[in-house]
């Protein structure tokens, strides 16, 4: 037995071996020490010749939550199969690795996320760039793409997720590989396959012969070697890994630049669209506020929508009909909602059945789902948009399997196809004798019995059975002058004689196999059912589309009605104006009583390309930014938006540069992240972008902090004519709007009432000259003599009250300090001061000569910087 481990498992050295002895599954050596670890289960060890194997091991029918937890870990899971019967045959029992389950690869329906995609992602870098391919096993998706550059890759891969990259052997630590990982949200576990199957002309054959085409052209992969790569590679993982032949794989297509609104990683993150950077789930999330689905196909649906927002003016414009229609509709929105929670996961339950993991309870779940299709079809019909309409095309095909179905299986099938008994009573006529044969044995005999009495004029005469001689006819020796001639003598015994007859021994063969028969054929028939599945794999995975895209529509119609959202303008123009506008998350998050307060912002090309917002801290800045570029993303989705009005021009991108913090992995302080990111924007925002910067430039030195964002501030403006919004607590950067014509300044209005700051979270029009930072932190809890000591600090720094090193002149706890008097040397020097250096007098003189306010802010900051150096 160990023997036949071994060579099992130097098959699959990557994997955790689950070795089927018996009623569990056993792992030994490194496997065993490692899943007892993980799993908290006991290690054991089997000794002999004195040398001990490690040993753990789990029962067969609780191992579904032992695999899914080594799988969460990022491990795969080989599972091996007793392939025959015990006692089939001379020998030990073959075994055989059945499945290999993987973080890409998982297909039980209670390991997977029913409300989340489970991506694969195969990778290809290649000299010019990157091929990838996506694929969810558990649905049949299939998608490729082509990227220049890592980003490019990254952004592409962030839209969907992915639990596990695949590469070619060698580039699991290479840098590329490295990068990648890095940069998504969630850490995908990293897989390798043999070179040759990323290799674009070997990959073109098997993808040809899986979709059984002369050419991939009709998939847009003519002239993608890259993409052609990847899609090979991870349709043969997939195949290799589950030992199918995947037929619910039928469909592969192409990505194209440009097709979606673009985000990068951070900007997704920032944002929290599908999720929110505090614990990375979904509730205070984008997704998490507009989710209202009844199913698991239309939230993945709404997810992918979110992760990649349209482009396409009549493609917005198409979900915005559908979705102004049913906001419109509630008894229809109510009668589409009840239907749908009647239909299962389509998508995954035909995957399970075509990839041979299915069982009779997927075959019923499937039956009850397509047999709601036709009132969903009959809700759709009645609908004039014309989204809707097409729908209805879909969701009414199936008649002949759904009727199939409902009449094959019973309405509670059992957990597991061995125990048998799923397929309804008179379906199948020859189904029904062997079950009443296995079931009515006894009252069959019985017959036999009382007609063999009357037949004879035996009274005495018994049927009996024993394992030895099988059922007989028993008589007394005083009776055996009453036997028939058809009688055959069996046995005798000291009173009596056995006897069989031809029935009752045919009878004994069929009684004694028709269990055997009854679970042999109702394989069959289940074999037989699914293979019709299969068949229609093409048409269910158009059914469960429009579901998926009938469910999102609706979750994103009842959103609109309930929250109070409108139709946005969207058009090709380059504005962006929304009046009333609100942050879709936080007013949801807003305790009784509290209401928000909503804001307009108007951009454009014209007079308000870039507004520079101030304000206090807590005021509200980031907020206002956030909602702005969260409405922009969902009027590109299709969805309402929180507003009293909104005209959205198309926006090719989003970009957000909001918060700090380190990538110690990368080696990256925050300054250099923060300039990492503002970099990645300057180079790729276009005039059709949204651009989203909040406190450039606090990373580093106030000196530098404000030259770097009036520099960055001024390229926008000058060189790129992205619409921005550009928060800052440089007061400074207000002196923009005065020399660039389409820079406007905002701020986020603030009451002064009894020594205490009101923050009213509203935008008006000017700039702020105060941040109130210890305001702030007095509400943040500072003790007060802290707070008070930032105070007389503060005041003297305002003051402009330096010492005779050029430092500010710090008072004493509770005292203030009367203002320079004449002479005192303050920030630019003067007469009765400290006698100063012949360099330091010449920048003096120098500086009085010039005319302060002639000067931009940035040539009076050179100026003062070089002073301050003088004066150290």
């Amino acid at each position: 037995m160990m023997r036949q481990y071994l060579e099992v498992k130097a098959l699959n050295p990557d994997a955790i071996l689950f070795f089927r002895l018996g009623d569990f599954y056993e792992m030994f050596f490194e496997d065993a020490v490692r899943a007892s670890e993980l799993l908290q289960i006991t290690l054991t060890a089997r000794a002999k010749n004195a040398e001990k194997v490690p040993m753990a091991g789990v029962p067969y029918h609780s191992a579904r939550r032992y695999i899914t937890r080594l799988v969460e870990h990022g491990l795969k899971v080989a599972i091996c199969e007793q392939v025959d019967e015990p006692g089939a045959g001379p020998g030990i029992v073959r075994r055989e690795v059945t499945r290999v389950i993987t973080p890409g690869m998982v297909l039980d329906e209670e390991a997977l996320e029913p409300r989340a995609s489970n991506f694969l992602a195969a990778v290809y870098p290649g000299a010019e760039g990157f091929g990838a391919a996506l694929l969810e096993a558990s649905t049949g998706e299939f998608f490729s793409l082509e990227a220049e550059t890592t980003q490019e890759l990254v952004e592409a891969l962030a839209r969907v997720e992915p639990r596990e990259l695949l590469v070619p052997e060698g580039h699991r630590d290479s840098p590329e590989t490295a990068l990648v990982v890095s940069r998504l949200t969630r850490t995908p576990a990293v897989a390798e396959l043999e070179k040759a199957a990323f290799e674009p002309a070997r990959a073109a054959v098997f993808l040809r012969g899986h979709f059984a085409v002369q050419s991939l052209e009709a998939f847009g992969l003519q002239d993608a070697p890259l993409a052609t790569g990847a899609a090979g590679a991870a349709l043969r993982y997939l195949k290799d890994t589950q030992k199918t032949d995947a037929a619910h794989v039928d469909r592969l297509s192409r990505q194209q630049r440009g097709g979606h609104l673009l985000m990068d990683e951070s900007s997704r993150a920032n944002l929290e669209v599908l999720r929110t950077l505090r614990d990375g789930g979904r509730k205070g999330s984008l997704l998490g506020v507009l989710d209202r689905t009844a199913t698991g196909l239309g939230a993945r649906k709404l997810a992918r929508w979110l992760g990649a927002p349209l482009c396409s003016r009549p493609e917005i414009t198409a979900r915005l009909d559908a979705v102004e229609e049913l906001s419109q509709r509630s008894v229809w929105r109510e009668e589409l909602t009840v239907a749908l929670k009647e239909v299962g996961d389509i998508e995954r339950l035909c995957g399970r059945l075509s990839l041979g993991a299915g069982n009779a309870r997927d075959l019923r779940g499937l039956a009850v789902s397509l047999a709601q299709l036709p009132r969903l079809a009959a809700v759709l019909a009645r609908c004039e948009a014309g989204l809707l309409k097409a729908l209805g095309g879909p969701l009414g095909a199936l008649p002949e399997l759904t009727e199939l179905l409902l009449r094959a299986v019973v309405d509670e099938p059992p957990a597991t196809l061995k125990e048998g008994n799923f397929i309804r009573p008179g379906f199948h006529a020859e189904l029904d004798k062997l079950v009443a044969l296995a079931t009515q044995g006894k009252d069959y005999l019985l017959r036999i019995e009382t007609r063999e009495k009357e037949r004879t004029g035996i009274g005495s005469l018994k049927v009996r059975y024993n394992r030895v001689f099988g059922y007989y006819l028993e008589v007394t020796k005083s009776n055996l002058h009453l036997v028939p001639a058809d009688y055959i003598r069996k046995q005798t015994m000291a009173g009596a004689e056995r006897f069989i007859t031809p029935e009752l021994k045919e009878y004994e063969e069929k009684v004694l196999t028709a269990d055997e028969q009854r679970g042999t054929l109702e394989l069959e028939l289940f074999e037989q059912l699914r293979a019709q599945v299969v068949k229609e794999a093409p048409r269910l995975r158009s059914a469960a589309e429009a579901v998926a895209t009938a469910d999102a529509l609706l979750s994103l119609a009842r959103c609109a009605a309930e929250y109070g959202y409108v139709r946005p303008v969207v058009d090709d123009s380059e504005v962006l104006s929304i009046t009333g506008g609100r942050h879709p998350v936080v007013e949801r998050m807003l305790g009784a009583g509290e209401a928000f307060v909503p804001n307009d912002v108007k951009m454009d090309s014209g007079e308000s390309q870039i507004l520079i917002i101030t304000g206090p801290n807590m005021a509200g800045k980031s907020t206002v930014m956030r909602q702005v570029a969260l409405t922009v993303l969902m009027a590109q989705v299709g969805s309402f938006v929180p507003a009293s009005a909104a005209r959205i021009g198309l926006c090719d991108r989003i970009f957000t540069r909001v918060g700090a913090a380190d990538n110690l992995a990368r080696g990256q302080s925050t300054f250099m992240v923060e300039m990492t990111e503002t970099s990645h924007i300057l180079h790729h925002a276009t005039r059709r972008s949204l651009v989203v910067l909040d406190e450039i430039g606090r990373g580093t030195s106030t000196y530098d902090g404000l030259s770097i964002a009036w520099a960055v501030a001024e390229h926008l403006h000058d060189k790129c004519g992205a619409r921005t919004l550009f928060a800052t607590h440089y007061h400074e950067l207000v002196d923009l709007a005065r020399e660039k014509p389409r820079v406007r300044n905002l701020c986020i209005a603030v009451r002064e009432q009894g020594g205490k700051v009101l923050f009213l979270r509203k935008l008006v029009s000017g700039g702020a000259n105060r941040s109130y930072g210890i305001e702030v932190a007095r509400l943040a809890g500072l003790p007060p003599e802290v707070v008070a000591r930032a105070r007389d600090i503060l005041q003297n720094l305002e003051s402009g009250e330096f010492d005779d090193n050029g430092k500010p002149r710090l008072a004493r706890r509770g005292a203030r300090t009367s203002a320079p008097a004449p002479g005192q040397l303050g920030l630019f020097g003067g007469e009765g001061g400290p006698k100063l250096e012949p360099a330091q007098q010449k920048v003096l003189e120098s500086l009085k000569a010039t005319k302060l306010d002639e000067l931009t802010p940035l040539e009076a900051l050179n100026l003062l910087a070089s002073l301050q150096r003088e004066l150290k």
